[in-house]
């Protein structure tokens, strides 16, 4: 049984989750619908407040270039369909699909467990990824302001971190991240798919217009904040023909870093993606599926560290080295380890009223 898109969200369904028992599964028992039948009312998001234990998670992916980070919330309301996150969502007992763009959590005790991590004498600063798993800059972001008070921590701290975000709303942050970065504490990565805004508003359809995500770009560069753009995801015989374009336009607003990733597919996303190809390009569905497991060594997924980014086989090593081409024709990642280095020589824990000071 076809679902219908859903306008603003990402998922065509709400798929049960892999851990429960029973999976329910709609069907035509031929009794005909009426007309109030198929008006479904469109889900509403819903915020719920999550005391956290812990804020900074810990991970040793050795194709990750970071081995801890911050996630503000649980869920995304962009609804990105190709959303690695999604499968998380299974272990709150909601579904990868719908669930999670629409149930959210936000840790709003965030701040107040950083600065009592990076108050502990055994903590050591290195890099934090903010944005690893959901979008930090997410819509609720505007209202909540939970990534906002992360930073002002790490500032107080001097305490460095890589931002990844698809929204322009990053901005709204521009003068604590240019003091930031003025301290070599800040990088932020824009990631863009695609320059389609068609393509850009089912595939990720409450994230900023891939127009909008450039001029962010450019206003954080203005501002002297160290700027990327992450070409994510690739999607064979659907985005990947934006790849050149992203990279030349990224450059033009001031980028100076770029990188990519193959379109992943683990676990219950693999279903997901395929009823929306079904749902907005039936007629590519086919080749997009069967270029991608070409790529993944003819498997929907690869887990595989070594090829999971990137995949393997000639398709891949084609799109690699369009990469590597325009990177370099552009004048993208130069010097990219001197220049996007960041500084935890200045790391201090500032002193707390009532608390005497330290001797040395």
């Amino acid at each position: 049984m076809q679902h219908s898109p859903i306008k603003g969200r990402g998922s065509i369904s709400n798929r049960t989750s892999r851990f429960e028992q029973l999976q329910r599964v709609a069907f035509d028992d031929e009794w005909g619908a009426s007309d109030q039948d198929n008006c479904a009312p469109r889900p509403v998001t819903i915020v719920s407040n999550e005391t956290a234990k812990s804020i900074i998670s810990h991970n040793d992916s050795p194709d990750v270039p970071f081995d801890q980070s911050i996630n503000p919330y649980r869920g995304c309301e962009h609804g990105c369909i190709y959303c690695y996150a999604r499968p998380t969502h299974a272990y709150l007992n909601h579904s990868p699909g719908l669930d999670f763009e629409t149930r959210l959590y936000a840790k709003h005790n965030a701040a107040e467990l950083l600065r009592k991590a990076l108050s502990q004498a055994s903590y050591l600063p290195k890099l934090i990824a903010l944005g690893a798993n959901t979008d930090p800059y997410q819509p609720i972001e505007r209202r909540l302001r939970i990534t906002s008070s992360i930073l002002t921590v790490l500032n107080e701290f001097n305490h460095p971190v890589a931002i990844t975000t698809k929204s322009a709303s990053i901005t709204h942050d521009i003068d604590l991240l240019a003091q930031m970065a003025s301290k070599k504490l800040v990088r932020v990565y824009m990631s863009i798919g695609s320059l389609d805004g068609e393509i850009a508003r089912t595939l990720e359809p409450r994230a900023s217009a891939p127009g909008a995500r450039l001029n962010a770009l450019r206003k954080l560069a203005a501002a002297g904040i160290p700027t990327g753009v992450i070409v994510a995801p690739v999607i064979p015989a659907l985005t990947d023909h934006d790849i050149e374009k992203i990279l030349f336009s990224a450059q033009e607003a001031g980028a100076q870093y770029a990188a990519y990733v193959l379109l992943r597919l683990p676990l219950e996303i693999s279903e997901l993606f395929r009823e929306w190809l079904a749902a907005h390009h039936p007629l590519k569905e086919a080749h997009v599926m069967n270029l991608l497991k070409q790529m993944r060594g003819g498997k929907t997924y690869d887990s595989d560290f070594r090829t999971r980014m990137k995949g393997s086989g000639i398709f891949a090593d084609l799109i690699r080295q369009r990469f590597r081409k325009a990177c370099a024709k552009a004048g993208l990642n130069p010097e990219r380890r001197a220049h996007f280095a960041l500084n935890t020589a200045d790391f201090c824990r500032p002193t707390q009223a009532g608390k005497q000071g330290e001797l040395f």
